[in-house]
C-alpha cells in the first residue's frame, strides 16, 4: 500500500511515518507534504496513493481546500488536534480521523478500517464522503454567539464576544469576560470548542480556550513551547506545547 501525508508540523509528520512503519512495514509513505499547494501540485502530477493522512490545520490554510482544488480519488484520514463535531460525521461515513497525538491504537484502527473497506466500497464512494465533509462543515459554520450561564436564581445569556478566556479549574469549567467577571459553564471544553468559532477562539492546552483579541503577547518558553499571555489575569501560565506552536502563531497571524 502507498500512502501520502500531509502535514506541515515536521515533528507530527515523522512521528505517523515512524508510527505507519511500526504497524505495517508494507505501507510505503510516498511524500510528505506541508502545504496546500504542494499537496494540490503533487496529487496533480502524480499517480494518487492509496490512502492519505491529511491534517486539518495547514501552513497555508485549511486542507479542504485542496479537495476544491483538485480531484481526489483515494480515501482519506483527517488529523486533528481537537475532536470537533463536523470530524464526527465523517466517521460515520466510514473515513476516519486521529487525534493528535496520535497513539497506535488508533492509527492502527484506521488502517483496519481501510482494509475492511477496501473490498466493499468503490473510488466513487470516498469522493462523495469527501464531499459530504465538505458540506457538512458549511453547515456547522454556525456558532454560538450566547451561552445561557446561572447567575444567582437565574440564567443569563454571555455573549462569545465577551468571553476572554475559558478554563478547567478543580473540575469546574469557568469563562471570564474582559472585564474580569467570572461565569460558569455547564459544558465541557470539547463540546464548548465545537461550539465556538475557531477562527476567533484557540484551544490552546487540555485547560485553556483563549480568545483571539484576548491575546496580549506570547513569550517563548523552554523546550521551544511558548507561553500565551493574555490582557485578562490567568490562574497559571498557559503554555502551548512544541508541537502546537506553528498552529498557534497560524491561528493569530489569520
Amino acid at each position: 500500500m502507498k500512502a501520502v501525508i500531509i502535514e506541515d508540523e515536521k515533528i507530527a509528520a515523522e512521528s505517523l511515518k515512524g508510527l505507519i512503519n511500526q504497524l505495517d512495514e508494507d505501507i510505503e509513505i510516498l511524500a510528505i507534504l506541508q502545504t496546500v499547494e504542494d499537496s494540490v501540485d503533487w496529487l496533480a502530477n502524480n499517480k494518487q496513493p492509496d490512502l492519505l493522512f491529511v491534517d486539518i490545520h495547514l501552513a497555508d490554510g485549511s486542507s479542504f481546500s485542496i479537495f476544491e482544488k483538485i480531484e481526489v480519488k483515494c480515501p482519506v484520514v483527517f488529523t486533528t488536534a481537537y475532536d470537533e463535531y463536523a470530524l464526527k460525521a465523517f466517521e460515520v461515513n466510514s473515513i476516519d480521523y486521529l487525534l493528535k497525538p496520535i497513539n497506535k491504537d488508533d492509527l492502527q484502527r484506521a488502517l483496519n478500517k481501510y482494509k475492511n473497506l477496501k473490498g466493499q466500497s468503490s473510488t466513487v464512494d470516498y469522493i462523495n464522503v469527501v464531499n459530504q465533509l465538505l458540506a457538512q462543515t458549511n453547515v456547522v459554520s454556525h456558532y454560538k454567539e450566547y451561552f445561557l450561564v446561572p447567575e444567582r436564581d437565574k440564567l443569563i445569556p454571555l455573549a462569545t464576544k465577551d468571553i476572554a478566556v475559558i478554563y478547567i479549574d478543580l473540575k469546574l469549567i469557568k469563562a471570564v469576560s474582559y472585564s474580569g467577571k467570572v461565569y460558569y459553564m455547564n459544558q465541557n471544553l470539547d463540546e464548548l470548542m465545537s461550539q465556538l468559532d475557531p477562527k476567533r477562539f484557540f484551544r490552546a492546552n487540555r485547560q485553556y480556550i483563549v480568545a483571539h483579541e484576548a491575546v496580549k503577547d506570547v513569550s517563548v518558553w523552554f523546550g521551544n513551547k511558548i507561553s500565551i499571555n493574555l490582557i485578562v489575569p490567568t490562574e497559571e501560565k498557559i503554555i502551548v506545547s512544541k508541537a502546537r506552536v506553528t498552529e498557534f502563531k497560524n491561528w493569530f497571524s489569520f
